[in-house]
């Protein structure tokens, strides 16, 4: 690995990206503190000096290639590179918007952060402003031009939500929204979208040049259901909330050695779904659910109605327990109202979300709310694309996941799975 390769990626963080950045950075930087206390390891068993004299001389080849970093003290240890680029965001009075780098980024493998379902209020102008999807888009727009026309050597977004994607297939007289934002990002220069769980494949075929990069939540989600379920015991049963999940979750029967279940919904598309009230007109089990525990993945939460209207008819079934995935827990509206007035009937027990996107305590301090932290994932997936390595251990995961539950079953319930501690003495 290139010692100059650290000082040639960057960070920038939209204001709606800047939570997801926060916890993502410390990853990037362990990630990079792990790879060189190993290489100063080996290279001073092969030269025969000291580790610390390694280091220092790690720092100075890295000091020759940043010398404008100034880092206040001698290079007794390893320094990893911030990899955060200054940037300021305006908003105008007439509404738009400017992004200004505020450091050289020329030759930089820029990655671009941004939360475009974050509705919570975000610093702009010096004050606390909530912004729509649309202003969260626009200010990637002119970030990405910012970032092109200061130079930067190549420019990848990093989109935990990728948006407008649930408006993928025509069904009358309506815009393919999904396909356009992906080829207006081609056409300014963006070289690769890294994002999770995107709603349809579909999406992948609008691009000509850039590269997708789809990420899945899988083995976070299963830790933190290893830590509410006995995953090897438990009389499971994974449903399928619809037909357009039945590829997720028969991954997740596989992987856990359980029943596969089906729901299959009619539904008025005339209506538009909303919490407490689904455009749903009828739905059918294939499968059995009666006693046992249910586990339903989906990508997407929005206002919860269809998801509700699911868990009262399996809880109708017989259903015992009901816990439930969601990769982009969006909880729009007055969904978490929803979920709380559902929680007290007993119709779940809990809801595992990733923070994909952004919520504050509100959300996360539910009782019945688990978040799934994936801000590692997206960390390694970079740190391996900056790298020219392969991203097949990470985007297939099915071997760690199969490793985890082995462990699971030989170990049981810590709070650290002995998986997690050899990640981290093994590193990237």
């Amino acid at each position: 690995m290139s010692i100059s390769k650290p000082g040639t990626l960057g960070i920038i963080a939209c204001p709606g990206g800047a939570s997801f950045a926060r916890e993502l950075l410390p990853h990037l930087r362990s990630i990079y503190a792990r790879k060189y206390q190993r290489m100063a390891t080996r290279l001073a068993k092969r030269y025969k000096i000291d580790k610390e004299k390694a280091i220092q001389q790690i720092n100075f080849v890295q000091d020759l290639h940043i010398p404008s970093q100034n880092h206040g003290f001698f290079g007794e240890r390893y320094r990893p590179p911030s990899f955060e680029i200054p940037t300021r965001f305006t908003r105008f009075a007439n509404g738009e918007f400017k992004a200004e780098i505020l450091s050289s980024v020329r030759g930089i493998d820029l990655y671009i952060i941004q939360d475009v379902e974050n509705h919570y209020p975000v610093p702009l102008n010096g004050e606390e402003t909530v912004l729509s999807l649309n202003d969260h888009m626009f200010i990637l727009f002119v970030t990405i031009d910012a970032a092109i026309q200061a130079g930067a050597r190549s420019v990848t977004l990093v989109l935990p939500v990728y948006p407008y994607s649930r408006q993928h297939k025509r069904k009358g007289r309506e815009s393919l929204t999904a396909a356009w934002f992906g080829r207006i990002c081609e056409f300014m220069g963006v070289g690769r979208i890294i994002t999770l769980d995107i709603h349809s494949r579909e999406i992948q075929n609008t691009f000509h040049r850039t590269a997708i990069e789809n990420l899945h939540a899988s083995y976070q989600i299963l830790r933190s259901l290893s830590r509410l379920v006995d995953l090897v015991h438990e009389d499971l049963v994974v449903v399928a909330p619809d037909t357009g999940a039945v590829d997720r979750n028969k991954f997740y029967a596989v992987s856990l050695h359980k029943p596969l279940a089906l729901l299959y919904k009619e539904r008025d598309y005339s209506k538009v779904s909303q919490a407490g009230d689904s455009n749903i007109t009828s739905i059918n089990l294939l499968g059995h659910v009666e006693g046992k525990t249910v586990f339903m993945a989906d990508d997407m939460l929005g206002t919860g109605g269809t998801l509700i209207k699911a868990m009262t008819y399996l809880k109708e079934l017989g259903a015992e327990k009901i816990i439930c995935a969601i990769s982009l827990p969006l909880f729009t509206g007055k969904a978490v109202e929803e979920f709380d007035a559902a929680y007290k009937k007993g119709l779940f027990y809990r809801i595992i979300g990733t923070n994909a996107v952004y919520h504050d305590e509100t959300l996360l301090e539910k009782e019945w709310f688990v978040s799934a932290n994936i801000a590692n994932l997206f960390s390694r997936i970079i740190s391996r694309l900056h790298h020219g390595r392969s991203l097949s251990p990470l985007l297939d995961n099915r071997k760690i996941i199969q490793r985890l539950l082995s462990q699971v079953a030989a170990e049981g319930g810590e709070d650290e799975l002995p998986f997690d501690k050899e990640e981290k003495e093994k590193g990237d």
